[in-house]
């Protein structure tokens, strides 16, 4: 997520960081290079001209040219207006309304509508205990409302049963009078979309804000589309009344230039990131964790809130007091691969730690496999309780048992005990050395990640 963004800022920042002191000609050659960083990462002109306008007299202040580390001061400055830019702060779902309540999910044809609709119905669900009642207003696209259908059985979500030959207007009359029946709280209305907008489908989505009055219209917008994404968000703040956004396809955006135009063009919060096409792999948007990532200061806070999802909170403390002491079990281990798979494999949980840019050279080098989690997985299921606690009692018999076990051979099994070794060193360093541990990720030995192979 946002890659090209983050290494595009962070060669900005490294023309700052080689200065001592600040003159005025230097700032404007940096912030040149702050400009070019976002406008080539499909930020629009307009929110690219303000930010620099935004931050220049603040850089160029007598703050930051006095400065003996200017680098840092201005890593700061340019933080601050990115999160202004991203929204200032997480914008909740308006969920102030009588029972029940209405969402409008609106967008354009393949910009993942359906099955953001699903995923809101479900987030609904774990965090505030809503049941929703899931309804395809499309009646245009052949099987639309079948697969809304699909989605939501598959995963034990209400869906209004389908009646052909009614329009939306109909459509949403029974699904509030059905909801209403049998005591949803929730009712996600998914309209229709088009290949592009046209002004039949304004007129019919103006209707049904008229009829329904929702307490939210959310438009789904496919990220990797960039600008596109954001003039399609525009025209449809011109014809209703729009209240939030979802970013979908999130996890492919290298860019990241919609995230960062969408609310000051339109002027409706993100609230919502789609990373994946799993019912949950959605995320809640915080414009002050985005910035840590586009910056590449990582996003600890919501990784842990994904790795400890599920968790009990007896365990996480009991792996915390693990950490602390720098002991680390195979059983320890095998909880966080888990977990780990939930958050998004490596990748995602890589994304998202303070500094990993600077070491994606031996990342991309060592050829991280994403299936190595479930052999490793294997591997430590075939060990005992022993053998989990206290790697040392594993000699060669035991290593081919557990190969033989796992499906896997002895080299992978020898390569997982230098891992867990190594992991292990590094805690404890953590353990005793606090922040300083962390200090020259850039120089972290590949066959740390060899040993992943």
């Amino acid at each position: 997520m946002f890659e090209s963004l983050t290494d595009k800022i962070e060669s900005a920042f490294s023309f700052f960081n080689r200065i001592t002191r600040l003159d005025e000609k230097q700032a404007d050659e940096g912030l040149r290079k702050i400009r070019q960083a976002l406008l080539e990462s499909d930020v629009s002109l307009s929110v690219a001209k303000e930010f620099i306008n935004n931050i220049k007299p603040k850089i160029v202040g007598q703050e930051v040219l006095k400065s003996v580390t200017p680098g840092q001061m201005i890593v700061k400055i340019v933080f601050d207006e990115l999160v202004k830019v991203l929204g200032d702060e997480k914008k909740e779902l308006n969920l102030k309304a009588v029972p029940p309540i209405k969402i409008l999910v609106v967008g354009l044809q393949g910009s993942g509508k359906t099955t953001t609709s699903a995923k809101l119905a479900k987030y609904l669900e774990k965090q505030y205990s809503k049941k929703s009642m899931l309804v395809s207003l499309d009646i245009y696209r052949p099987a639309a409302q079948r697969q809304l259908e699909v989605l939501g059985n598959s995963n034990s979500i209400k869906t209004l049963p389908i009646m052909d030959g009614q329009f939306p207007l109909e459509i949403s009359k029974r699904a509030i009078n059905a909801a209403s029946l049998s005591g949803e709280d929730v009712i996600i209305f998914d309209t229709a979309g088009r290949t592009q907008i046209d002004q039949q489908m304004m007129m019919e989505l103006k209707q049904l804000e008229n009829d329904i009055q929702p307490s939210e219209i959310i438009l789904v917008a496919d990220s990797l589309t960039g600008q596109d994404a954001v003039n399609i968000a525009s025209e449809f703040k011109k014809t209703v009344s729009l209240s939030s956004i979802i970013l979908t396809r999130i996890d492919g955006d290298g860019k990241g230039g919609a995230a960062l135009s969408m609310k000051s063009t339109t002027g409706c919060p993100i609230k919502f990131l789609g990373t994946g096409e799993g019912i949950d792999e959605m995320e809640v948007f915080h414009p002050d964790r985005i910035a840590n990532r586009i910056l590449g200061m990582g996003d600890v806070v919501s990784l842990v809130e994904k790795v400890s999802e599920g968790l009990e909170k007896e365990k996480i403390e009991e792996l915390e007091e693990n950490f602390k002491k720098g002991s680390f079990t195979f059983s320890d281990y095998l909880k966080q691969i888990q977990q780990m798979k939930k958050a998004g494999g490596m990748s995602g949980v890589l994304s998202m730690l303070p500094g990993v840019s600077k070491i994606k050279k031996q990342m991309e080098d060592s050829d991280l496999d994403e299936s190595l989690l479930a052999k490793q997985e294997a591997i430590i299921l075939s060990m005992t309780e022993k053998e989990r606690d206290n790697p040392r009692v594993i000699d060669g018999s035991r290593k081919k048992r557990i190969a033989n076990g796992s499906g896997t051979d002895i080299s992978m099994v020898n390569k997982l005990l230098k891992q867990h070794k190594m992991m292990t060193t590094m805690m404890k360093k953590m353990s005793k050395g606090g922040r300083g541990a962390l200090e020259g990720m850039d120089n972290v030995p590949p066959e740390l990640f060899n040993n992943l192979k």
